[in-house]
């Protein structure tokens, strides 16, 4: 079955069964990209490298929770790294 026919198939279902569809196949996308990213980050851990390449990245998956926590102490180190040359 091509992907055409598949599409035309689908458009036949009644709405709320498209929405299904929407919803598995999104979660189905979702579950495989987290596996990937997760599988291509243990291979070389962010706390390896050095820590100016470190402070380059600027990415760093954190929850909720932590998030206004960790850009407080962000600005700290900042702001302390920046007292040492005045």
């Amino acid at each position: 079955m091509t992907l055409q026919e598949l599409q035309e198939q689908a458009l036949q279902l009644p709405i709320s069964e498209r929405w299904y569809l929407v919803q598995s196949v999104l979660a189905s996308i979702q579950k495989e990209t987290l596996s990937s990213i997760s599988e291509s980050s243990s291979k070389k851990p962010l706390n390896e490298l050095d820590p100016w390449t470190q402070s380059l990245i600027g990415a760093v998956e954190l929850g909720r929770e932590n998030l206004a926590e960790s850009y407080v102490d962000y600005l700290e180190e900042k702001c302390h790294r920046n007292t040492k040359y005045i």
